[in-house]
C-alpha cells in the first residue's frame, strides 16, 4: 500500500501525510483566528532558512563562512605561540648543557607540543562559530532542512545532531545518538559519526593544507568536512542496502524547532571554552606522552642517531619502524615519516602535527615552525597532501572513540566492522585522490 502511495505522490507516505497534515492547519487556522497575524521576522528568517531549495546552499556558505572566519582571525594568536615556543626552545637548548635534556627540552616538549598548541586559536574560534550558530537557532533548522535528504539516503533526521557535534568531537556525537528510537537507526549512526571531521583533526588539514596548497589551504580544509558529510551520507545508504540488519526505512523525523534569539556573549564564550578545553586536556596528557616517545624513538639508539657533529634519523628506531610499515603506504605517496605519524595518530590525531613537529626539530638540531619545515620538506605534493588529509579524515578514530563505540553497541562484532572499514575505505580515497590527480596532470 505504501509502495502504491508512493508512487503517486512521489516521496514517502509518512512525510507527505505530515506535510499534508501541517497544510490543512494552515488552512483552519486562519479561519478559527480572528484578525490577520503579522509576519514576523522569525518567519521570513524561515521562509529563506528552511526553503527546500535554498536551505543547503544557505548551509554550506554560512559552513564555509565560518571556516573563513576561524583562520583569519585565528591567524595572529597562531603565530605568537609559535613565536613564543620557539623562544623556549633556543633559549632551553643554549643554557642546558646537557645534550641529551636539552634536545628532550628542546625539541621533544617544546617543539613538539607547541606545535600543536599553535592549532589552539583555530579550534577555539572554530566551536566560537559554532556556539553562535547553535545559540542563534540554527543548527536546529539546519537539521530540520537536512532532513529530507538524509531520510532518502537512509539516515534518520536525529541523525544529523550526533552527526553536527562530531565536527567536535566524535565521543560526544556517538553518545548523542542514544536520543534516536529506533536500534538500527541509531547503531547505523553510530558506524558512520567517526567520519565526521572532529576537531582533533583539523590541525592536520590545516598544517598539510598550508604547507602544499598555497593560497586554497582554506578551500582544502573545507573539502574535507564536505568529504566527511558525503561519505558518511554513501556508506549509510550502501549500509542500509547491501546489511540485512539495516533494511528498511529510518523512522520518521519529528521536531520542535526553538525560537530565533541574539546569542549573549557569556552564554557563548562558556560553550565556546567548554568545548575547546577538551583539547587542552588531552595535550596535557595523551599528546604529551605521545610526543614524549616519539622524541624517545627518533633519539634513540643515541650514538647510532648523533655521530660527531651530524644527525642521522635514518637510524633511529622509529626509522626503522616507519621503513618497516612505509611499503603500505608507498602507493599513496606518503613516505616513512607520513607512515608513521598515522601510525601514531590512532592514538589521537593531534599526534600526526606532534610527530612532524618533533621530525623536523630535530632535524634542524632546534625548534623549527613545522609549516614552513614541513613545506620545505617536500614530503607532499598538493596532489598526495590532499590524499593525506583524506587519510586522516578517514582511518581510525583515536582509540578513545573505538572504547566509545564498543559502549554505546555492547558488540565487538560493530566496534571492528567500523575499525576495518574505515581502514579500507580510508586507503581507497586516498588512492583514487592519487590516481584520478595523476590521470588529469597533477603532481
Amino acid at each position: 500500500m505504501s509502495k502504491k502511495i508512493r508512487e503517486i505522490l512521489g516521496e514517502d507516505a509518512e512525510v507527505a501525510f505530515a506535510e499534508r497534515r501541517y497544510a490543512v492547519i494552515s488552512e483552519i487556522l486562519p479561519k478559527v483566528l480572528k484578525g490577520a497575524k503579522p509576519l514576523t521576522r522569525s518567519d521570513m528568517l524561515d521562509k529563506a532558512l528552511l526553503n527546500k531549495y535554498l536551505g543547503i546552499p544557505i548551509f554550506l556558505a554560512l559552513w564555509w563562512a565560518l571556516f573563513r572566519f576561524t583562520f583569519d582571525v585565528s591567524a595572529p594568536f597562531s603565530d605568537l605561540i609559535d613565536m613564543f615556543f620557539s623562544w623556549l626552545g633556543e633559549t632551553t637548548s643554549g643554557v642546558i648543557a646537557n645534550e641529551q635534556i636539552a634536545s628532550f627540552l628542546s625539541d621533544g616538549i617544546f617543539g613538539g607540543l607547541g606545535g600543536v598548541l599553535v592549532f589552539l586559536p583555530p579550534i577555539f574560534f572554530l566551536f566560537l562559530g559554532l556556539a553562535i550558530l547553535e545559540d542563534s537557532g540554527y543548527l536546529a533548522r539546519a537539521a530540520f532542512v537536512a532532513d529530507r535528504i538524509m531520510y532518502k539516503l537512509g539516515l534518520h533526521g536525529k541523525s544529523f545532531i550526533p552527526m553536527l557535534i562530531g565536527f567536535g568531537c566524535n565521543i560526544p556525537g556517538i553518545m548523542a545518538t542514544r536520543t534516536i528510537d529506533r536500534e538500527e537507526d541509531r547503531i547505523l549512526t553510530i558506524l558512520v559519526n567517526p567520519l565526521m571531521s572532529c576537531s582533533a583533526r583539523l590541525p592536520v588539514y590545516i598544517l598539510v593544507s598550508r604547507a602544499v596548497l598555497g593560497g586554497y589551504y582554506t578551500a582544502g580544509v573545507y573539502s574535507m568536512y564536505i568529504l566527511g558529510i558525503a561519505l558518511a551520507v554513501l556508506m549509510a545508504l550502501l549500509f542500509r542496502r547491501v546489511i540485512p540488519y539495516f533494511k528498511g526505512k529510518p523512522s520518521p523525523f519529528i521536531l520542535e524547532l526553538p525560537m530565533y534569539a541574539k546569542p549573549t556573549l557569556r552564554n557563548t564564550l562558556i560553550h565556546m571554552w567548554e568545548r575547546g578545553v577538551l583539547f587542552l586536556k588531552k595535550a596535557g596528557t595523551i599528546i604529551f606522552l605521545g610526543i614524549i616517545v616519539v622524541w624517545l624513538l627518533s633519539s634513540y639508539p643515541w650514538n647510532a642517531v648523533h655521530v660527531e657533529d651530524k644527525f642521522l634519523l635514518e637510524n633511529s628506531y622509529l626509522a626503522m619502524f616507519g621503513k618497516t610499515i612505509e611499503p603500505i603506504f608507498r602507493p599513496l605517496g606518503f613516505n616513512w615519516m607520513g607512515a608513521v605519524a598515522l601510525f601514531f595518530g590512532f592514538i589521537a590525531k593531534e599526534i600526526v602535527v606532534g610527530t612532524f613537529a618533533t621530525l623536523f626539530g630535530l632535524q634542524a638540531e632546534g625548534p623549527e615552525e613545522v609549516i614552513p619545515a614541513l613545506k620545505s620538506s617536500g614530503i607532499f605534493t598538493p596532489l598526495t597532501g590532499l590524499a593525506f588529509m583524506a587519510f586522516t579524515l578517514i582511518y581510525l578514530p583515536c582509540i578513545a572513540t573505538v572504547g566509545v563505540i564498543y559502549r554505546e553497541t555492547n558488540s565487538w562484532k560493530w566496534t571492528l566492522f567500523t575499525v576495518i572499514y574505515e581502514l579500507i575505505l580510508a586507503y581507497v580515497v586516498a588512492m583514487a585522490i592519487v590516481w584520478i590527480g595523476g590521470l588529469l596532470g597533477y603532481a
